[in-house]
């Protein structure tokens, strides 16, 4: 999703040339050497805006700094890069960058429409990333607020696989409709992304070229943001949650505003089920807008961002939590007032990647940050 007016101004934030500043991005990074004590050569260590409570963090460093918004970085398979979103100079859409391994920001996107979810291929040569390039020149409006908060669900996005070294791209999927919020098995074989393919919002995996796609989920309601366990074979994802008693009345509403390629992301709530879709089960009871999980390194207890313990009810203050997949042992692992959310662990479980309003000098400045975790 457009992580730029979520984080920027929502009432619910989500959901995704080098540091130069002309592209009104500085990298927080200076070239040294990688050490085995370092997430990634040259970042800046700020221990000193871990909080209070905040024990899983033995470390943290800052991937990105002086930027508008930075958002869904995801490590490579060799855990050396990340792939990000970061708003661009004009503060509308998503860009796509990596980080070059040589201190510096390398963009992936070519500037047109607007892009999210980016996520490294195996082999870490090419990204996939979803994007609307193919249909506007432009960042396209923002969506019409006057039902309230809404999320676009822009038809016009497709996934494309964009090589670093040559800048060769090709679509992986060229249906009309949304496809988008790709990610990839660790084990290589297949990618998950949410489709309207089906007439609703629904989980689709398929081949990395984007052939055999299957239908995984079927229930109504939005089913997104979708990542595999580490044996490649369950997924875990939000998904829509309805009142119980207003159930018929919340279905409506969601399928009049699916119509207009819009969706209502304020109640969701954390799900797992095998790659075919069979076992689904619903992880957290919550309530509001849980969002972005993530398998733990075991697969036995997942990381997500919430704003159920907000204490003023405006929905803005996200933090990390985790759960067992069997919804039980939930844990708090931030401590931040404002927003913390898309957390990712590194391959070898070492590293935890998220983004965060911490350490900002200005409202509205989400950066990447990197923990050790313990």
């Amino acid at each position: 999703m457009n992580t730029t007016q979520l984080l920027a101004t929502a009432p619910f934030l989500f959901l995704c040339a080098c540091s130069s500043t002309e592209s009104g991005l500085v990298s927080a990074t200076h070239g040294r050497p990688k050490s085995p004590s370092e997430p990634i050569e040259g970042l800046e260590r700020v221990d000193h805006l871990i909080l209070e409570g905040e024990t899983h963090f033995a470390g943290l460093w800052k991937v990105t700094s002086g930027i508008e918004n930075a958002a869904e970085g995801y490590w490579s398979f060799d855990g050396a890069r990340l792939v990000m979103q970061v708003t661009d100079q004009a503060g509308a859409c998503d860009r796509i960058w990596t980080t070059d391994g040589r201190g510096g920001l390398t963009p992936v996107s070519n500037g047109k429409g607007v892009t999210t979810c980016a996520y490294f291929l195996p082999g870490d040569q090419e990204v996939i990333y979803a994007s609307t390039h193919a249909f506007h020149a432009d960042c396209p409006p923002p969506p019409d607020k006057s039902q309230g908060y809404v999320w676009a669900i822009h038809p016009e996005y497709d996934i494309y696989a964009k090589d670093l070294a040559s800048g060769a791209e090709r679509a992986l999927t060229t249906d009309w409709g949304y496809d988008a919020e790709a990610t990839v098995s660790p084990r290589g074989d297949r990618m998950v992304y949410t489709s309207t393919k089906s007439g609703d919002l629904e989980l689709w995996t398929a081949k990395l070229d984007g052939s055999d796609a299957r239908q995984v989920t079927d229930e109504i309601g939005y089913d997104g943001g979708a990542f595999f366990s580490h044996d490649g074979q369950r997924l875990v994802f939000r998904s829509t949650s309805f009142t119980p008693e207003k159930r018929d009345a919340e279905i409506a509403e969601y399928k009049a505003l699916l119509k207009r390629w819009l969706v209502r992301p304020s109640r969701m709530e954390i799900m797992v089920c095998d790659v075919d879709g069979a076992n689904r089960r619903q992880v957290t009871n919550l309530g509001r807008a849980n969002f972005a999980p993530y398998f733990y390194p075991d697969d036995k207890r997942i990381i997500f961002s919430t704003n159920h313990a907000d204490p003023d009810r405006r929905g803005r203050n996200f933090d990390l939590y985790a759960i067992d997949v069997d919804g039980g042992n939930i844990e708090r692992i931030t401590r931040h007032e404002e927003f913390d959310g898309f957390p990712m662990f590194s391959p070898d479980g070492r590293w935890l990647v998220f983004a965060s309003n911490r350490g900002a000098t200005r409202s509205g400045e989400t950066n990447l940050y990197i923990a050790k975790w313990k």
